[in-house]
């Protein structure tokens, strides 16, 4: 018989201070002594958290987070949190890395306009410069047929220079050769002009 209350002192002693929860989907009576026939003091939910200070095969003595001490029955705790309580913690945490993410969202778009502002801006400088090197490329290919034809034509003259020479001198042997007839008409005929 000793052994077994030795047992039982023991597990007791073991208990003491061992922080346990509410199991799922249940409201517990908290009693002011170990019997159910006691009225309840207060309604506990399920994820409640309990310091457990002593507990016997029925009925365990807890104390909440507030300081109120009283009895609930032992077999309705769990070691583990109720999926309730772990539910509960995962929504804020995830609540919260929601806000936090909003807000590296405002912090950064700031910058994300100016890095899109800038990236269409080099988009567009590249566009640029893709079409002022296809313009380099025809002024080259226009510019080596130039400098074909005068390596062609380097020694000749231009047709129009050639047209406008002609003219020029045909008009002017014309005159020269009118002034050289009134010339010889006047010496032959003492001065005076006879035509």
């Amino acid at each position: 018989m000793r052994w077994i209350i030795g047992v039982v002192v023991l597990w007791s002693l073991t208990a003491a201070a061992e922080t346990v929860y509410v199991t799922d989907n249940l409201r517990l009576g908290l009693y002011q002594a170990a019997n159910s026939n006691d009225p309840v003091i207060r309604t506990l939910e399920s994820g409640q958290e309990l310091e457990i200070l002593s507990r016997d095969l029925n009925y365990a003595h807890v104390q909440l987070p507030n300081g109120a001490q009283g009895y609930v029955k032992a077999a309705y705790l769990v070691d583990d949190k109720p999926a309730k309580l772990i539910v509960a913690e995962t929504q804020a945490e995830s609540e919260r890395l929601r806000s936090e993410l909003e807000a590296l969202r405002q912090q950064f778009a700031g910058p994300a306009a100016t890095i899109a502002s800038l990236e269409q801006e080099a988009a567009e400088l590249k566009e640029n410069l893709a079409d002022t090197q296809v313009r380099i490329t025809q002024l080259d290919a226009q510019n080596a047929g130039l400098r074909g034809r005068q390596s062609q034509y380097k020694y000749s003259l231009p047709l129009q220079w050639v047209a406008g020479a002609l003219c020029v001198f045909l008009v002017g042997g014309f005159l020269f050769g009118l002034w050289w007839v009134d010339q010889r008409s006047r010496r032959r005929h003492g001065g005076i002009r006879i035509y």
